[in-house]
């Protein structure tokens, strides 16, 4: 079950170089994570206030190929890798659309987020209603 979620490269995203700053792939990152569950129907607000629990970044890996340059248009993707009963492993590509035929791969990695309850901030089973729709 692959996501895809389209990212322009803002004027805020850049260095003094003019290329995307290497912490703002993370943002990317984030942003496909969030809507791709948000296009499973969950909302991380909600889930909250529902279930006391919360996903939460645990461990990345980052490889960069290529820069992405201001006003360039993105292609971010995230795939399941894995997942257990306490953490979720999510692989995510950030690619340049550089026309309908063409894409450079810009960035790749491995996102892992696991479960925690919300007060607390100590890690908990992710609610087996919610493994299921990762199925």
């Amino acid at each position: 079950m692959s996501f895809e979620f389209p990212v322009r490269v803002y004027w805020e995203d850049t260095d003094a170089g003019g290329i995307v700053f290497y912490a703002n792939y993370l943002k990317f990152f984030e942003r496909a994570r969030t809507e791709w569950l948000r296009h499973l129907g969950l909302q991380q607000h909600q889930l909250k206030q529902d279930t006391g629990g919360m996903f939460v970044v645990i461990d990345t890996e980052l490889k960069y190929h290529r820069p992405a340059q201001l006003d360039d248009l993105l292609q971010v993707s995230a795939v399941m890798q894995d997942k257990g009963r306490a953490s979720l492993v999510i692989a995510q590509q950030a690619w340049r659309i550089d026309s309908q035929e063409h894409r450079t791969l810009l960035c790749e990695g491995t996102i892992r987020i696991g479960w925690v309850n919300a007060e607390q901030m100590k890690p908990q089973r992710i609610p087996p209603s919610l493994l299921e729709l990762f199925e």
